[in-house]
Formats: C-alpha cells, structure tokens, sequence
C-alpha cells in the first residue's frame, strides 16, 4: 500500500500564508512607490496631528516644570533650606533656581514683611542679577500676593503686561505655608515671547501652530514677535485681527467643517477660509482639557486645503487597488483556512458532546494529507472508542456530575435514598429453552427496558445481578425527595414489560413476568472498594429491605405479571397522581420489626 506524503501544518500555513502577504505587500508597495512623492508631501493629517501633539507635549511640560519649581521653592523655604528673610541667601537661592529653569522668564519671592526678591532672565537666555524691591511697587505683584494669602494650593495668573519689561507674562504661584502660617509666596513667569519660540520650533513651511488665549486672543505665534509692541496693560495679548498672518487675521469668516472627514485624532473643531492670495486654507483648534491645568489655552495650527484635499483621488485610488490585492489574498487564505478548520471545528464540536457524554451525537473525524490533522482525528478517535466503552461501566449521571464539580472521585457520604430492585420471575424456567446467545440477547434487552426507565427519571443504575437490576436515586444528583421519581420509574418499568409482553405473546412467546421493591431509608453513598478499583455504590439497611420487598412479591400475588410493592416510607411521599394499595405490615426477612407495606398500580 502506497503511503501518502504528510504535510506539516505549521511551516505550511507560514509559507503559504506569508507568501500572500508578501506578494500583496509588494505590489501595495509598488502602488505607493508610483504616488510617494505626491501623497507624502499631502499627508495633512498626520502632519497636523503630529506638530499639534508635540506643541501639546513641549508646552505641558514647560508648564510642568514650572510649576515644580515653584514648589520646589516653597518647599526649600517652608524646610529652612533657604531664609525667606535673608536677602543675600535667597538671592543666590532663586539665582540658581532660575538657572536651572529654562522654561522660565523670572522667579519671585515674595515675603509676608512686604518685600520680595526678583531675578529676571535676560536677552540671549541670561540671567539678571538679584535685586529686592517691596512688594507695593509691583503692581503686577501685589493682587496676586493677595489671592495667595488666601489660596490653599498653587494657581496661574491670568495674562499680565509688565511695564518694566514692556512685555507680557503669565506666572504660576504657589503660597509658602507653615501649617496655618502664610510666610509669602513664589512667583514663577513665562513670557509671551519665550512660548512663541515654542510654536516656531514646532511649525514647518506647510504648517503654522499657535496658541489661543481665550476668544480671538493668541497666546503664542511664530510671528509674534513682529507685533509685541502693541502689547501694553490694556492690551497683554496680541488679537488675531492684529497679526501679520493674514489668514489668522481673518479668523472671523472661518467656516466649520466636518473634522471626521479628514480622519483627524482627538477632539478638534476644523474650519476653513482664504488667504489674501484668494488660497483656500484649514485651520484647526484642539483643546487640551486639564492638561494646562486652569488656563484657558487651545492649540491652533492652519495650513493649506491641498494638504488635505488633493491626495483624496490618489489615495482613494491605492486604497482600492489594496483593498482587491487583499481580498485576492484573503479569498486564496480563506480557502486553505477553511480546509484546515473542518475537521479541527468538527473536534471541538465532538468534543462538546463528548463533553456531555452524548456520544451518539459524535461521529469519527476523517483522515487528512496534514500531518497534524491526520494525528488529532487518530488522537480524538481513539478517544472517542475508549470513553464510548468506559462509559458502558460507569453511571452516566456520576461522570456527568463529577466532570461539572471538576472532582475525579466521589467520598462516601451519608444521604437520604430510594433503592429499587427488579427480578424476572422464573427466569431459570424460562431460559431452559433457550441458546447460550439467545440468552443473552433476551436479558440484554429486557435490562434496557428497565435501564430506559430509570434513566428517563434520572436514576442511577447500581449494578446489574443476572437479569435483576439494583437502582437508586437521590446520588449523585441530589433530590428532595428521591422516592416520587422512584415511584414513577417503576410505573414505567411495569407499563414498558406490559407492552413488551403484548408483543411477544404475538410471536407466540411466553410473558415476561418481573416483581420490582421500593424502600426509601439512609445510606452511605459514594467510592466503595480497594485502591486500585472501586465502584460508586450504596450500602446499608435500606438495600436489604428493597431487595426483601421485591422477593415478597412472590407470597403477596405469585401469578402477578408485573408486581410493584413498597415500604410505607416510599407511600407517605407519594402525590396523589400514583395509585397505590396500603397491604399493612408484613414480616421480611432479615428484619425483626414489621414493615408497612404498599402496592403500586401501574
């Protein structure tokens, strides 16, 4: 017989399904080559996100490193690193601090006498020399002295001009406190100046950021430098109408647009407008939440429309010519995977009912040219063919119930239990006649009638001794009251040998005639035996009195067909829907007291 040549699933799936990849990679590839220099040059949206995002990040973190330093001072004054009252130490002190700040335009220490130590940065990144004036002559200074006498925590300042400097600074201050002792404050300024270098660095010839102060107000521009001469007290930001960027100066006639368009990231209002050329332009503003903390600050960038609105037809077209390159690959890799998936998605399905000890429901997998699908249809298939034949020695409902409490064994434990027994009466009279294999058919199809019943009123089949059957219920499966299912298993055991009977009074073959026993008692339930071979099983009182209920059927009515008694135990919890005849109490062997007895009306 001629093998046939495995496969190895693995480097199969890696070959085949990389070499689609690879080829619907390169032939994108060669598409964006063909349209790279025009859609780089056009990728707006990217561009604009990224100046935005690092505008965002480079500005939060000057912020954020100003706002350290002015705790950083309270605390080394609050901690007695440097004396707020010393003038030559804190001087030096806040020299040094501002050094180490580049973020910063000037540093302030303000005490509660009245005076304040100032060092201001000077042209070219410099630093100016320490200098002590009272707090009353900066006017700038002494309102915010006097938030801070009252402020718990740090705050900004709004957007002031200082004469002095003729420019305009927004400062982060923090109040020393000693406990409940207000020792003074720390001031810590940005000017408008050194933001704008921020936004030149991060704007590009195809992309313009700046910040916005408010309504129509810019914080920051790299072209804000042109016009800072119009700054004064009454005047501490630039307005937008002012700037030479002439699209900003007519911010007024911007009309919204539908960001989600142009797949633009985070929350972003989009407008658009002209140029003084007549060039049509977008202009974006994102606001930054509570990453500038309470200042009232969006960053804005503008740039042209081609940005966004050219590339549209180009990438449109590479996007659908990617789009078929991919479907190609994804038709040619969905049929390997769906060959593949058959027989692994027919295991998991056999799995399941195997799972649920269905094992009628589970057909054998087939075989398969891959090595490893070939393997696991071996694999399940033994399986399949050793749980089918352990299951036939096993009750059905213990393995169910052991697989849902994930346990592998079943401790003997003390319960509350209906036992029924059965016998076929005359059974050695009925079998002289009969072949070795014909007996065994006989019995095995009389036991499935009963194993039918029991089951179908979930009992669990004890064993079975020659052609009697020994059942109970309440195990594993706990029942509140295990004698009514009992009950009506038996009715279902006498009606299914009634109507076997019929049948085989009609092929001219004598009646099955059977005595069933019912007693509901404690007994101890649960793995019974040697180490290395138990049998879940029950012991105890009740059994013995079932099984002499069963044998009394043959002194009650010997000439019964079908002959039910049980103890007045199982009669005191019957409903009214199961007939049944009170016979007293009767004498059993093995037993010194008398046992109530009923019968059962099928």
């Amino acid at each position: 017989m001629k093998l046939r040549r495995r496969i190895k699933l693995t480097p199969t799936l890696t070959i085949v399904i990389g070499t689609f990849v690879l080829v619907t990679a390169a032939l994108v590839l060669v598409v964006q080559v063909i349209t790279s220099e025009k859609i780089v040059r056009t990728l707006g949206g990217t561009l604009v996100d990224i100046g935005m995002d690092a505008l965002q990040n480079d500005f939060a973190s000057q912020l954020d490193a100003i706002e350290a330093q002015a705790a950083f001072t309270a605390k080394a004054v609050i901690a007695g690193s440097v004396l707020i009252d010393d003038v030559e130490e804190l001087s030096t002190f806040t020299y040094g601090a501002l050094a180490g700040t580049p973020q910063a335009s000037l540093l302030i220490v303000a005490s509660n006498d009245g005076y304040a130590v100032q060092v201001d940065r000077g042209a070219g990144d410099g630093v100016i020399v320490p200098f002590r004036a009272p707090v009353a002559k900066l006017p700038n200074l002494a309102p915010q002295m006097e938030k801070a006498r009252d402020a718990t925590e740090g705050f900004w300042t709004p957007v002031q001009f200082v004469p002095g400097r003729s420019h305009s600074y927004v400062a982060y201050v923090t109040p020393i406190r000693d406990e409940d002792t207000f020792l003074g404050a720390v001031f810590v300024g940005v000017s408008l100046e050194r933001l704008s270098i921020i936004t030149k660095k991060v704007s590009t010839d195809d992309l313009t950021v700046f910040l916005t102060y408010g309504a129509g107000k810019l914080l920051a521009h790299p072209r804000l430098d042109e016009v800072e001469d119009q700054l004064s007290p009454n005047a501490p930001l630039i307005d937008m109408k002012s700037m030479p960027d002439t699209f900003l100066a007519s911010h007024e006639d911007h009309e919204p647009q539908a960001a989600e368009d142009y797949h633009f990231s985070g929350e972003i209002d989009l407008l658009a407008g002209f140029d003084s050329d007549g060039s049509r332009r977008f202009v974006v503003y994102e606001d930054s939440g509570e990453k500038f903390g309470t200042l009232p600050i969006k960053i804005g960038a503008h740039f042209s429309a081609n940005v966004l609105e050219q590339p549209l037809h180009l990438l449109t077209r590479s996007i659908l010519i990617g789009l078929v390159l991919l479907g190609l690959s994804l038709v040619a890799t969905g049929f390997l995977a769906h060959y593949i998936a058959r027989p692994i998605k027919r295991a998991a399905d056999g799995a399941r009912s195997v799972a649920r000890l269905d094992f009628d429901a589970v057909k054998p997998l087939p075989g398969s040219a891959v090595r490893e699908l070939e393997d696991l249809a071996n694999g399940f298939n033994a399986m399949l063919g050793g749980l089918s034949a352990f299951i036939r020695y096993v009750p059905k409902s213990l393995v169910n119930q052991l697989i849902r409490e994930g346990r592998a064994d079943a401790p003997p434990e003390e319960r509350e239990l209906a036992v029924l027994f059965t016998d076929i009466v005359g059974f050695t009279s009925l079998s002289e006649t009969m072949t070795t294999g014909e007996i065994a058919t006989f019995v095995n199809q009389h036991l499935s009638l009963i194993g039918a019943e029991i089951d179908a009123h979930q009992g669990t089949i004890d064993k079975y001794i020659g052609d009697s059957v020994m059942a109970f219920w309440g195990a594993p499966q706990r029942m509140d009251a295990p004698d009514i299912p009992a009950a009506e298993a038996a009715i279902g055991i006498a009606r299914a040998i009634m109507a076997d009977n019929e049948k085989r009074r009609k092929n001219c073959l004598p009646p099955v005639r059977i005595r069933i026993g019912l007693h509901r008692g404690p007994l101890v339930v649960g793995d019974i035996g040697a180490v290395g071979r138990v049998n879940y099983t029950v012991i105890g009182d009740t059994v013995n009195v079932a099984s002499r209920l069963e044998s009394l059927g043959r002194d009650v009515d010997p000439d019964a067909e079908v002959i039910i008694l049980a103890s007045g135990d199982i009669g005191a919890h019957l409903p009214s829907s199961i007939p049944f005849e009170p016979l007293g109490a009767h004498k059993v062997k093995g037993k010194d007291a008398l046992v109530d007895v009923i019968r059962l009306k099928p």
